[in-house]
């Protein structure tokens, strides 16, 4: 039996996590049986941000869809205040080590690759593309672009946000 996700947010981003987390699957069937919207702003929500409250018994999930790092960081705060599960949606077609370790609230999207001993802390995005190499630490909230490469050992501070196709040094440096 699967699960219902809420998804905080419906724009690119949040259209993004729909489609990683139709893509998981748990024995054979879609892991979520219902993935639902909450935004301000949509007529494809079922609700405002503003009432996530009043879906606590409704969802076992949550997931942050919004690419704002700073917001995405507090709307996770907020969802685990009220009881929600935060889970780590892997697409399909991503690759993990296992020797990686991903923290709740964070998506890796289609053809990413987080390789051995990375550690990706909570609310992060690994975006389309993505390469975050060994030995890497991406804070959390933090946000690596389609196509950037983060080299081995590289660390990247909470709440940054690589553009598409950057390259953020190895072993010794640090990216603020």
């Amino acid at each position: 039996m699967g699960k219902g996700l809420l998804i905080l947010g419906t724009g690119g981003h949040g259209k993004v996590v729909r489609e990683v987390a139709l893509s998981l699957k748990e024995n054979g069937r879609p892991k979520y049986d219902v993935i639902e919207f909450l935004d301000d702003h949509s007529m494809d929500a079922i609700g405002k941000i503003g009432n996530l409250e009043d879906f606590a018994g409704e969802f076992e999930e949550v997931f942050c869809g919004i690419g704002n790092n700073e917001v995405r960081k507090s709307l996770l705060e907020q969802a685990e205040k009220l009881g929600f599960h935060i889970p780590v949606l892997i697409h399909t077609t991503a690759y993990v080590s296992p020797s990686a370790s991903i923290e709740p609230g964070t998506v890796v999207e289609p053809k990413a690759i987080v390789n051995a001993n990375s550690v990706v802390k909570a609310g992060c995005i690994i975006s389309v593309g993505a390469i975050v190499d060994h030995d890497v630490v991406v804070g959390p909230c933090a946000h690596v672009n389609a196509g950037a490469i983060c080299k081995a050992g590289s660390v990247i501070e909470a709440c940054r946000k690589l553009e598409a196709g950057e390259v953020v040094l190895g072993y010794g440096s640090i990216v603020k």
